[in-house]
């Protein structure tokens, strides 16, 4: 989460994490939700970075990166619970 420091991204990574969880209709803790939401957010900058070769600015940016993310890492968790 480029440029909002640690405390910026715990917030904005559990804000995003908890609009995925609601867009997905899942269940997941507090943790879980900041977690997707930072992690989510790290995916998909690196996949706009390397796509098209820039990132959003600014918490709105990365909020909806992180949202974006988010729910991709849960599908493919559904994705992956399903196959096994």
């Amino acid at each position: 989460m480029a440029g909002l420091g640690w405390i910026g991204a715990i917030i904005v990574g559990a804000i995003a994490g908890w609009i995925a969880e609601k867009l997905m209709k899942t269940d997941h803790g507090l943790l879980m939700n900041i977690i997707l939401g930072i992690l989510g957010a790290v995916l998909m900058n690196f996949i706009l970075v390397n796509l098209v070769g820039w990132t959003t600015a600014g918490v709105l940016g990365q909020l909806l990166v992180g949202v974006i993310g988010a729910c991709i890492l849960i599908a493919l968790g559904r994705l992956l619970r399903r196959k096994t």
